[in-house]
């Protein structure tokens, strides 16, 4: 994934200077262009005069570009942090293949090159690399970067960070912390979705100046944006007809689910067309294999789910079609943006089907935890005395909350001062001898050499394995837990141990102990219900924007706080007139009889999944088919009831009197 001898040369050439010149022989040697897009030089420009910088360009406006030619410029290391980095494959290759150092950090690295990439790291040949804001919840890794020198935070998805934006992520919030605990000379955030409340949140985190802030706008000429509305059953055959009657080149099909990513694929494969699947249920070699073909075909369809296209660097995609329904307008432009990017017409088409919005509803109320289970969360949390540690995955089995969503609680509780984060660490440590203890501790000077038999006396010996419980070695040897981690960390690096790290565990104090415990627990509910009610409201934006009379281009833009005027070239301007979307064929309560589920509760299989279906909103997912941790910690997704309402609106299931009967507490107000 890296090479870094010849590309230090490039990067030592080049760094650091801010020189117009230099900027110019760069982008063209580097990166092959002759002139910057709109935008980019004013980034770059004030990136390498200091300034933190937020960029809003539309998808495929040239982002990377505003931290990778500033990166060869800087006399330090760029972090690029993005949520999906397994998906820049080719943003990396390219820079590799250009002699840029940089690499990206993740679990499907070896060994080895884990290896190379810190050597590389710590001797300042690696110009950029690209992590998942998870990296960031590892202590050792942690250890590694307040070592380093970092010129420039790039983040990626940027508005991520927003509570209150589409694609909320409690990672994000800790950035801004962060990036001043490590010193991070100067900050670009990047996204190609911020709506102006979003971009003021972002602008406050960070601290950009208004200034500071270059918007390029959203609008993509080249686009021609159409919407068909049809009936799940019309649907695959009006994709093949498009697909048959326009000429080809490439095209994205994006779906909802990675079955449905299979099943069409497989639809179009059968009738002639070159189609592949890509969904994240696939092995990694699948993955890759698809995209490198898709990157080389130019008439190749790709059947994907949503994630697909996030770094791939391919400009001549012709056609994006939306085989269902997109969850907001935030990934609807998203999505349709990776067309056209070489500036030819390109055609983004949306078969709207009605079925599509019960699901897209149900998946948001099903994400949303009740009443009672944020109770038994905070007091569980709160419960455990003034500095504590807990377990993300513990906790979400424990009060049956998806892992996310207790990031989220957690988070929400740090924005009510109640409680601190005080940083993640391992319970447990595992270490293989590469080399002799003799041969480890040579060269050391004798404390450190001390320090370190010391902590080899308290590892306990496996058949291959050491084990170290860092929190007891630590009180053993009255030394700071981070001096043994760090230790071990660079023992890892230098290849002198294999290191393995378990148990994850974050560290909160309680800054202040809430006086109405009921009020706290009613006001993170009702948070969660707005963020549900925002979520529907942008679905239901997507259902308006299908049934829009105007034109569909400057409906999009308005969303996104831009005016202009009527594109001329959507489906609305060229005069199609609106079409009544055919009914969904939507499921009844009545489908499953009252009796059957007065049964569910005298099921042994259920009887015996303790918690997992207590409340009435619990009863709702598991008759929807939404999974939560405890329908799958007892095996529930195979049970005949399991999904049995799919199709019905989830708060008509919630509300159901037989549902509302058998839960064990109150059914929530929904």
């Amino acid at each position: 994934m890296m090479r870094t001898e010849a590309g230090s040369e490039t990067a030592t050439r080049r760094a650091p200077n801010g020189d117009k010149d230099m900027l110019g022989d760069t982008l063209r040697d580097v990166f092959g262009f002759d002139a910057y897009r709109g935008g980019q030089e004013a980034v770059v420009t004030r990136i390498l005069g200091g300034k933190s910088v937020l960029a809003i360009f539309p998808t495929g406006g040239g982002k990377s570009l505003c931290y990778q030619l500033p990166a060869l410029h800087l006399d330090g290391l760029t972090l690029v942090i993005s949520p999906l980095i397994a998906l820049m494959k080719d943003q990396l290759d390219f820079l590799i293949d250009h002699d840029v150092p940089a690499a990206r950090l993740d679990s499907s690295l070896t060994r080895e090159e884990t290896l190379r990439l810190y050597d590389s790291l710590h001797a300042g040949r690696l110009k950029l690399l690209y992590i998942s804001p998870e990296r960031l919840g590892n202590e050792r890794f942690l250890q590694t970067l307040r070592r380093q020198k970092i010129s420039l935070l790039a983040i990626d998805e940027a508005h991520c960070i927003s509570e209150w934006g589409h694609n909320f992520r409690p990672d994000y919030l800790k950035l801004a912390r962060l990036a001043r605990e490590l010193r991070v000379e100067r900050v670009l955030a990047l996204t190609a979705t911020a709506t102006p409340g979003v971009a003021d949140d972002i602008v406050k985190a960070f601290g950009i100046a208004g200034n500071d802030v270059v918007h390029t706008g959203f609008y993509r000429p080249n686009l021609t944006l159409r919407v068909t509305p049809c009936s799940s059953d019309e649907r695959q055959a009006l994709l093949l007809s498009r697909l048959r009657d326009r000429p080809l080149g490439p095209t994205i099909v994006y779906v909802t689910f990675q079955r449905s990513a299979e099943e069409v694929a497989a639809f179009l494969s059968g009738n002639g067309l070159d189609a592949k699947a890509y969904h994240a249920g696939m092995n990694s070699e699948d993955r890759n294999a698809v995209q490198d073909a898709f990157m080389d075909s130019g008439h190749m369809v790709i059947v994907a789910t949503i994630a697909f296209g996030m770094g791939v660097d391919k400009a001549d995609i012709r056609y994006v079609y939306h085989y269902n329904l997109p969850k907001s307008f935030e990934s609807y432009s998203q999505e349709i943006g990776r067309a056209g990017r070489d500036g030819r017409a390109s055609t983004c088409e949306l078969l709207a089907c009605a079925d599509d919005i019960v699901t897209l509803e149900n998946f948001t109320y099903g994400d949303t935890p009740g009443p009672e289970a944020v109770v038994s969360f905070v007091r569980d949390v709160l419960g455990r005395g003034d500095v504590f540690d807990i377990s993300i995955y513990e906790l979400s089995n424990a009060h049956d909350i998806r892992r996310l969503v207790v990031k989220t609680l957690l988070t929400y509780l740090e924005l009510q001062n109640v409680i601190e984060s005080t940083g993640p660490f391992y319970s447990e440590y595992k270490f293989r001898p590469q080399k002799s203890s003799k041969e480890i501790l040579a060269g050391l000077d004798p404390e450190r050499a001390e320090f370190l038999r010391g902590v080899f006396r308290h590892a306990r010996k496996g058949k291959t394995w050491f084990s170290l419980d860092v929190g007891e070695v630590s009180e053993r040897l009255n030394e700071p837990r981070e001096r043994i981690v760090s230790a071990l960390g660079y023992l890892e690096e230098t290849g002198d141990l294999e290191l393995q790290a378990s148990g994850l565990r974050e560290r909160y104090r309680v800054r202040e102990f809430p006086r109405d415990m009921n009020g706290l627990c009613d006001a993170l509910t009702d948070r969660f219900q707005r963020r549900e009610e925002n979520d529907i409201a942008r679905i239901r934006q997507v259902v308006e924007f299908v049934q829009h009379d105007g034109c569909l281009t400057r409906r999009l833009l308005a969303y996104f706080g831009e005016e202009r005027e009527d594109c001329g070239h959507c489906c609305r301007c060229e005069g199609l007139r609106v079409q009544d979307l055919p009914a969904a064929r939507r499921g009844s309560i009545g489908s499953v009889p009252t009796d059957q589920l007065q049964r569910l509760r005298e099921d042994d299989v259920v009887a015996t999944a303790q918690g997992a279906l207590d409340t009435s909103r619990q009863l709702a997912r598991f008759l929807c088919g939404l999974s939560s941790p405890a329908t799958s910690r007892a095996r529930l997704r195979g049970h005949p009831l399991f999904g049995a309402l799919e199709g019905v609106p989830f708060h008509e299931v919630v509300a159901c009197p037989a549902v509302q009967s058998l839960a064990c507490t109150p059914a929530e107000k929904h």
